[in-house]
Formats: C-alpha cells, sequence, structure tokens
C-alpha cells in the first residue's frame, strides 16, 4: 500500500472541514482535505433553510440559547449551546467579510426570517434557498487561497491509523480512480464527514451520508454518543420516481399549510403551534394522520399565498417541484417525513477532541450536545462553522502520534447482504415509530448476517459495510431507551421518562450505557 504524509488530515469537504482547514493553515501548517466525492458534495450544499444567529435587533443570544435547549427535550448540553449562541454572530462576521452573500432588505441590512420552534426571526438565507451552497463556496475558496491546504476528491475513508499507543495517526482511504488504498499519515485526524441519512431508506440526504464517520470511529474504539436520535425532517416530497428532496421549513415559515387527502388542515389537533410545531412533532402528526386517513402521505399547501413570490424566494425548491410537475403557486406538493440529521455521532468535548487521542470531530459527525434529542430549525450550519473554528485551534496544540504501526482495515469484514436490505430496515425498525420488538428483531437480522473478507472491496463494499456497523448502534441504542423524547419515539414507551434523561453512550465492546 502507498502512503503519504501531511501535518493534518481533513476527512471531509462541507462547511465544518472546510472551516477547520482554514484554521489550521493560518499557522503554517500542511493540511489535506480528504472527500470522497467532488468537493461541491456535501450536505452543507444541501442546506436550504438557513443558518440561526442572534444578530437582528430584537434578538438576543440568551433567547437562541433558551429554544435551543427547549428543543432539544433535556439533553443539550447548556456550555455547547452558550458556546454556539455566544459564537456565533462573530462567525458570521467572518463569513460576510469573506464573501458570502447572505439576502438582504433591499438595502443594506440583513433579512431575518423564522422558522419552526424560533421565538424570534433569526435565521439567514443565501439566495433564497441555497444557504448551505453559499457558506460552502465562500469557504472552499477561502481554504483554496491558502497554498498550504491541499485537496483530494474521490477518496473515501476505509478505516483510521492507529499507532501503537492507540492514538490517530492518519487514514486509510480509497482511490477510486484506481481501485486501490492509499495510506496518509499525519499529526491528527479531523471526521468532518457529514451526517448518516443514507444509512435508511427515505432520506434527504445526499448518496455520500453513509455513516462513514461515526463507523470508522466505532472501530477505532470511539465512544459513540446518542446516536439513536435522528430528526425526520416532516416535509419532504414524496412522489414515485421523485428524490426525497427537502421541502425547507422555511415554507411553513412562511405559511404553508399541511392538508390531508380531503383538504383538511389537521396540525392544530395534534400541537398548539400547529405547522410550527418542533419538527418531531410534525413528523409524528403527519404519520399519524396518513395512518387515520389510510392515505401515503400529506400535502404541503402555499395557494393561499398569491403575495409570495415562491420562484423569488424558493428558486431550487420551486424549479425542482416544477420539473416534477407541481407548481407550488397553484399546486400542492405530496409529503411525507424522511431522514434529515442526526443529532448524535461520535463523542466530542467542546474543542472536537473525542475519546481517542488525536481524534477530532466536526459538523453533523461530532455529538457535541448542541441539539440534545432534537435540533433547532437552522442550528446545524452555524454549529458547523463554530466548532470547525474551534477545533482547528485546538489541533494545533496536538503532539503528533508515533508513526502507525496499524489500521483497523485488519478487522475489515463485508456483510453479505445489499445495501437496500439493511436500508429497508433501518426505516422500517428505527424509523419515526418505533417499538421493542422490531428492534429486537432488526438487531437479530443485522447481528446474523454472515460477514467475511473481500477482495478488492469496492467504494460500494465499503458503504454497506458502513450502514451495516451505524443501523446496528442505533436499533442497540434505540431499544435501550425505553422512553420517547425528541427525535426517539416509542410507540411502547410513549412518554418521556425522568430516568433516561442521561446520554446513551456506547462502544465497539456492544453494551449501552446512560450516563
Amino acid at each position: 500500500m502507498d502512503s503519504i504524509k501531511t501535518d493534518y488530515l481533513v476527512i471531509g469537504a462541507g462547511v465544518a472541514g472546510l472551516r477547520a482547514a482554514i484554521e489550521l493553515a493560518s499557522a503554517g501548517a500542511e493540511v489535506l482535505v480528504v472527500a470522497k466525492e467532488s468537493l461541491r458534495e456535501s450536505a452543507s450544499e444541501y442546506a436550504q433553510g438557513g443558518i440561526a444567529v442572534a444578530l437582528s435587533d430584537d434578538d438576543e443570544v440568551s433567547l437562541h440559547e433558551q429554544d435551543t435547549l427547549y428543543a432539544g427535550d433535556g439533553l443539550c448540553d447548556v456550555a455547547a449551546v452558550r458556546t454556539l449562541v455566544e459564537e456565533g454572530p462573530h462567525a458570521i462576521q467572518e463569513l460576510i467579510e469573506w464573501g458570502t452573500e447572505f439576502d438582504r432588505d433591499g438595502g443594506s441590512r440583513l433579512l431575518f426570517t423564522r422558522e419552526a420552534a424560533h421565538s424570534r426571526n433569526r435565521i439567514l438565507h443565501a439566495h433564497g434557498d441555497s444557504t448551505g451552497r453559499e457558506i460552502a463556496r465562500t469557504l472552499y475558496w477561502k481554504a483554496a487561497s491558502l497554498s498550504n491546504v491541499q485537496f483530494r476528491s474521490f477518496s473515501g475513508m476505509t478505516d483510521l491509523l492507529l499507532d501503537d499507543n492507540g492514538c490517530a495517526a492518519g487514514a486509510i482511504v480509497l482511490n477510486q480512480e484506481t481501485g486501490s488504498l492509499l495510506a496518509i499519515h499525519s499529526k491528527a485526524v479531523l471526521l468532518a464527514t457529514g451526517g448518516l441519512g443514507h444509512v435508511f431508506l427515505e432520506t434527504t440526504n445526499p448518496d455520500v451520508a453513509t455513516g462513514d464517520g461515526v463507523a470508522a470511529a466505532f472501530r477505532a474504539g470511539a465512544e459513540i454518543r446518542d446516536i439513536e436520535f435522528v430528526q425526520f425532517h416532516p416535509t419532504a416530497l414524496h412522489m414515485a420516481g421523485a428524490p426525497r428532496f427537502l421541502l425547507s421549513e422555511a415554507l411553513r415559515g412562511e405559511g404553508a399549510f399541511l392538508r390531508n387527502q380531503a383538504g383538511e388542515r389537521f396540525m392544530d389537533r395534534y400541537h398548539p403551534m400547529a405547522e410550527l410545531a418542533p419538527r418531531d412533532v410534525v413528523s409524528r402528526s403527519i404519520v399519524a394522520e396518513t395512518i387515520r386517513t389510510g392515505t401515503e402521505h400529506a400535502y404541503l399547501d402555499l395557494t393561499h399565498r398569491p403575495d409570495l413570490d415562491i420562484p423569488q424566494r424558493f428558486p431550487r425548491i420551486f424549479e425542482t417541484c416544477l420539473h416534477y410537475g407541481i407548481d407550488l403557486r397553484t399546486q400542492l406538493a405530496p409529503v411525507y417525513p424522511a431522514v434529515h440529521y442526526s443529532m448524535g455521532g461520535v463523542y466530542t468535548d467542546l474543542h472536537g477532541r473525542t475519546t481517542i487521542p488525536n481524534l477530532f470531530a466536526a459538523g453533523e459527525v461530532a455529538a457535541t450536545g448542541v441539539h440534545g434529542a432534537n435540533r433547532l430549525a437552522s442550528n446545524s450550519l452555524l454549529e458547523g462553522i463554530v466548532f470547525g473554528a474551534r477545533t482547528g485551534k485546538t489541533m494545533r496544540e496536538v503532539r503528533p502520534a508515533a508513526i502507525p504501526r496499524h489500521g483497523t482495515e485488519k478487522l475489515a469484514k463485508f456483510p453479505n447482504t445489499t445495501e437496500l436490505e439493511i436500508r429497508t430496515l433501518a426505516w422500517s425498525a428505527c424509523g419515526v415509530l418505533r417499538n421493542a420488538t422490531d428492534l429486537r428483531a432488526a438487531k437479530d437480522r443485522l447481528a446474523a448476517m454472515e460477514c467475511d473478507h473481500v477482495p478488492d472491496a469496492t467504494r460500494q463494499d465499503y458503504e454497506v459495510r458502513n450502514i451495516h456497523s451505524v443501523t446496528q448502534l442505533i436499533a442497540a441504542c434505540a431499544l435501550a431507551r425505553e422512553e420517547s423524547r425528541g427525535g426517539h419515539y416509542r410507540t411502547d414507551f410513549p412518554v418521556k421518562d425522568p430516568r433516561f434523561e442521561k446520554h446513551s453512550i456506547i462502544t465497539r465492546r456492544g453494551t449501552v450505557r446512560f450516563v
């Protein structure tokens, strides 16, 4: 196996990875950013809703903190939330200085909107519904302008490299053009691999979101925290032959109604905030309403807002829906929940440190404690930027690991099954509504899948291995948490239990504990 060296290895080219790379490079170090796909294919690119920050005249950092804690349903780490909201305004001003073009009100004032569970208008957008794309563009060009930042695309991580003391000392990546493995040795490694939505059959996430960072960190011995908390976006486009395209929460923020097959608004029967209830409530309400009415989906309705310039305000959403035959100005869009975001992941402290020395994590792959049991809308981009910067600063201070002696790839075995089977199992057992019978059956089925070595393993082989591992983690932790809280809902334990106002922790030993 060929090998190369760099000072710092950043795995993932979303906003968290790029922001960390900029911070690392500012100290003069050599930084290598590795992406599984092209440098433009990340969950950041798909973030439509916006970025939340307390910058408007009628807002306060304390209110943003309060709203985040409320959404997190008792499991947010207060220190992490405070870090996010206090450092957020500076992070946004920095992005603006670097060239990010947020929407404005026709003059020089930033335009703030509101989304579910926010008490103030604090959501910034860029080009209507392309906020993530605009921020990623800014950070990429900033990073690319630095001579000591290098990029490798189409190079997916397969495993971490560890030294004899168990410190992270690099990673192995698969060159998709040649099919060969490459060992990259580094002083420290940042996992910024994004989410795990593609583990599930129905998801708004890009195909690259196969939980690679969580799976690799788990195999290396890191603690995985709160992985059962998966956020289901309530309004994904639900049409045969169409992708589960996210119809932003901002549509409901602009007054969109949810209707059932009979054309009736139904959300006021489920929650006093109706369409602006927290995402988990809206998702469960749509599922309950479709079960009650015996239908496959609900409908999102903006036809009563002829005053809203939908093509201007939501250009990507409007064009995508139009491509599939839905004109949002005059027609209702069929919608149903789909997996959107993972609140849990690789456990980190406030500086991105994991439980493995010299291994760091930032962005959706990390469990910083910011989101608790349920992420507040539009906090994810801010988290990636704030904690990406913090992690980059801390990585500069690490003592280099020894030359790596082994990688977890020596343990590599691949499940003898299909991606479709595991994703279908994840959706049916670990979806919006969960119960012990289905979760236990899923655990048993996953454990029974034969695994063996595969010569010349492909990207798909590695992704199936990761999907298999992550589904096992979710099922195990969801089964152990015998309550309903945030994004985790058990039909056999439908209420919140104070005994479980704790974080779940699982390691490769396999036992779930709550701390």
